[in-house]
């Protein structure tokens, strides 16, 4: 018999401690902590070890338990790519205002959109024994880079736990889907209705989906009109004021015949439209802008900024709702529907 069937039979009526992780892992009961509640300073090899010896000895499960008996359905974990984003603020808001109703609190984590991160970061509410978990922001289009944290989920809601996402993942949970793929297409066809046939596409990190589905609407459009799909130009930067300021130099830089920018958020439209201020460049006489999403501050820039509207408040609000009914047998779906918002920023295409 194996030493961890030797270690079951022993103690057939009583869990595993943290103590047995460590002493099977040689190391120290801070090292099996920090490993099992996703923290820094440990390597990823011992935690990973750790982590496997956890589980043969049905250690993983006990986080869990204790959320249910310690009462800590009351906080809900909820994790952004960018805090400073008003995309995610505006979310946050909705999980917000819905948890306040319900008499729930809720602790935000930030991931930086790097899935290891993200990782660590549910690793680390679940070990603060929240009783929901809702991931917002785009999935990641290789499904493997969300395996690990498809398998913790699972866990989590298998000893009771609730999850919910915002945004197209891999997790095989609850979700809110934003109307990404058809917003794309709406700012594009809304573009050739001015008559540019020369667009570029200020993208975010490529591995997005959320930058997959969006950019899947634009070129879908420019295809279906047969205006030089093939040569759309497509620049990626990250998913950022700075990655639109980025972005648009390369565009002005390599595509100076351009007429119109997608930007495949506000965020980076906002970029674009500070780096045409300052290069000079006409918006919308020489250069139309179009973004994404219609955050608080897109009728406040000048030009005020055409864009895709997306119910950011009630997504974050159907999220937290979702996560708050019964687990139902297959994950829920609940689409946003969009709104193109025409505003100064974009005109017909220049005649020169």
């Amino acid at each position: 018999m194996d030493v961890f069937g030797e270690l079951r039979m022993s103690r057939a009526n009583q869990r595993p401690r943290l103590v047995d992780v460590a002493e099977h892992a040689a190391v120290s009961l801070a090292t099996a902590s920090r490993a099992l509640a996703g923290r820094d300073g440990v390597s990823a090899e011992v935690a990973d070890r750790i982590r496997r010896i956890a589980r043969e000895l049905g250690y993983v499960a006990n986080p869990y338990a204790r959320t249910l008996a310690g009462g800590a359905r009351s906080t809900v974990g909820l994790i952004v790519h960018q805090v400073d984003d008003p995309y995610f603020s505006e979310i946050s808001a909705g999980v917000i205002h819905l948890a306040a109703e319900q008499g729930l609190l809720v602790q935000i984590c930030q991931s930086g959109r790097d899935p290891a991160y993200e990782l660590q970061q549910l690793r680390h509410l679940i070990a603060q024994r929240v009783g929901i978990i809702l991931i917002s922001g785009s999935g990641y289009d290789d499904p493997r880079v969300e395996a690990e944290a498809r398998a913790e989920l699972a866990a989590f809601q298998e000893h009771g736990g609730r999850v919910a996402a915002i945004g197209r993942h891999a997790l095989g949970v609850d979700a809110v889907l934003p109307d990404n793929e058809a917003g794309g297409f709406a700012l594009a066809e809304h573009l050739m209705d001015l008559g540019h046939r020369r667009i570029a596409v200020a993208a975010g990190s490529a591995g997005l989906t959320t930058v997959a589905d969006r950019l899947a609407g634009v070129s879908s459009a420019v295809r279906l009109r047969g205006a030089y799909g093939a040569d759309l130009a497509v620049v990626h930067s990250d998913f950022t004021r700075g990655g639109g300021r980025a972005a648009t130099e390369q565009i002005l830089n390599e595509h100076p015949e351009t007429t119109a920018i997608v930007a495949l958020n506000d965020a980076m439209a906002i970029g674009v439209l500070s780096t045409l201020r300052s290069r000079r460049v006409a918006v919308p006489a020489r250069m139309s802008v179009v973004g994404f999403d219609d955050v608080s501050v897109a009728a406040d820039l000048a030009p005020s900024l055409t864009t895709i509207r997306l119910p950011m408040t009630e997504m974050g609000r159907t999220a937290l709702a979702l996560a708050l009914k019964p687990r139902s047998a297959r994950p829920r779906r609940r689409r946003t529907g969009h709104l193109l918002v025409v505003r100064d920023s974009t005109g017909p295409a220049p005649t020169t």
